[in-house]
């Protein structure tokens, strides 16, 4: 199969079967939701949901978590992984809002990614979500399922995530994230992918390659 009919037919069983993905991190704002995502580094989104409540409501705005000490950040976030960088990032970062950005989460790329805690994957999840911008974050689920899938063979996630914005409309580049991490978390996990309950099995390069008759 060419690798544009099996985008073609992916992307369209996604828009059918899955029309309206969405973050499953909990947040009510823009600032929140990056704390979330800058949290939710190597760590479950389940997990950052039980952490966020009690932190948002300690730091509400960038200007709280700005004036605040580590001391007073650390417990909210303890039980995440990696939490002493993560408090100390999270606290740069809100500095930085309120510095350079006048306490707003800006909606370029570039921007985002000068904010401590922040790289590529972050910002392009910031820039998809809040500002519906033409990007695919890419992490270990996106990798994996582009790879399973057969959409890429990029050896680096900056080459899957190239290759999938270059073949992805922009139109369907914000849901298409969405679409793969889902699908990665929920039905092609890691170790044993759910292969049987998949809608994608006819389009799947790894299926095709597993139950090749010889």
């Amino acid at each position: 199969m060419l690798k544009k009919d099996r985008y073609s037919r992916i992307l369209a069983w996604f828009e059918e079967n899955r029309p309206t993905p969405t973050t499953e991190l909990h947040h009510d704002s823009p600032f929140h939701l990056l704390v979330a995502v800058i949290l939710s580094a190597q760590c479950t989104d389940r997990r950052v949901n039980m952490v966020v409540p009690p932190l948002f409501e300690r730091f509400p705005e960038p200007n709280d978590l700005a004036e605040a000490s580590f001391e007073e950040v650390y417990p909210f976030v303890k039980s995440v992984s990696y939490p002493n960088s993560k408090t100390r990032h999270l606290i740069d970062m809100a500095r930085k809002l309120v510095t350079d950005f006048n306490s707003e989460v800006p909606s370029d790329v570039d921007s985002l990614m000068s904010l401590p805690g922040v790289g590529r994957k972050t910002a392009n999840v910031i820039a998809s979500i809040v500002y519906d911008k033409p990007v695919i974050a890419v992490d270990t689920h996106v990798f994996r399922v582009s790879h399973r899938l057969g959409l890429s063979d990029g050896k680096t996630v900056d080459a899957v995530g190239k290759e999938l914005e270059a073949r992805i409309p922009e139109a369907q580049r914000a849901k298409a994230h969405h679409w793969l991490i889902l699908h990665g978390r929920y039905t092609c996990v890691a170790r044993k992918p759910k292969c049987e309950e998949c809608g994608l099995q006819d389009w799947c390069r790894e299926y095709e390659r597993n139950n090749r008759i010889i």
